[in-house]
């Protein structure tokens, strides 16, 4: 697992660690967010040749390096940036690891782009007009982002203008209402008391870029590992994740 560390000396510079490996991992934050267009998210190429500073999103990159230090963390992990994704290895063992990645996580920062909360907010937050924005967020609707509301213990809520809206606790009612999850899902339980079924339908109206991740992004939630391969289609990589799902059951 490759981080981002924080330079505490250089005015909040970043730089890539080593590839931590097993118990060698310190603590860190990671960061749960919408992909935008792929020419605006900044690389793991961009940040060793030290360029994308002028992407967009590059904001999302500064908000959680901010926000992880204000926690007294040093190190934070980007899905963006921190894989090396024309390294096809190093990509499957990120895919498969990512669940873990995020229940392993001190905090998980979601950063949601299309919700903001305005200044009568700040003055009365029992107004909450963020919620109807909150609960139409695009970051509902995407399969990757499943595992990330539910593995991690920590996770917070953010807007785009960096206002923190609440925890996964806090907010446990509503993240039900809009994902049809059960509430249990969210504060730890083992996600083997939930049968298959009720795992797939928390992800049945979510979306993928690419039609295979609509399975490979569910791996965690069924405690099972398996190879990648990008052209086989969504249905065959789904029978292969049951396949999976039935052997280790």
């Amino acid at each position: 697992m490759r981080l981002l560390r924080i330079e505490r000396d250089c005015a909040g510079q970043l730089s890539l660690t080593e590839d931590f490996v097993g118990d060698n991992i310190p603590k860190y934050a990671i960061l749960s967010h919408t992909w935008g267009p792929d020419t605006e998210e900044v690389t793991f190429q961009d940040l060793m040749n030290r360029t994308g500073g002028n992407k967009s999103g590059y904001e999302k990159i500064d908000f959680c390096r901010g926000q992880a230090e204000r926690d007294g963390l040093q190190y934070f992990w980007v899905d963006t940036c921190c894989i090396d994704k024309t390294n096809n290895t190093e990509l499957a063992e990120a895919i498969n690891s990512m669940f873990r990645w995020y229940r392993n996580a001190a905090k998980c920062y979601v950063y949601l782009s299309d919700v903001s909360t305005s200044d009568h907010d700040q003055a009365d937050p029992s107004l909450q007009s963020w919620q109807s924005a909150f609960r139409k967020s695009r970051w509902f609707t995407r399969g990757w982002t499943l595992q990330e509301l539910i593995a991690p213990l920590s996770v917070e809520f953010f807007c785009s203008n960096d206002e923190r809206l609440g925890d996964k606790k806090s907010l446990e009612g509503l993240l039900h209402e809009i994902t049809g999850i059960a509430v249990p899902a969210f504060r730890g339980t083992d996600l083997s008391a939930f049968t298959v079924a009720e795992r797939l339908s928390w992800a049945e109206s979510r979306q993928t870029k690419k039609e295979e991740d609509k399975a490979y992004s569910l791996l965690g939630l069924f405690d099972v590992s398996m190879s990648l391969i990008y052209g086989e289609g969504k249905e065959k990589a789904l029978d292969r994740l049951l396949d999976k799902v039935h052997q280790h059951g």
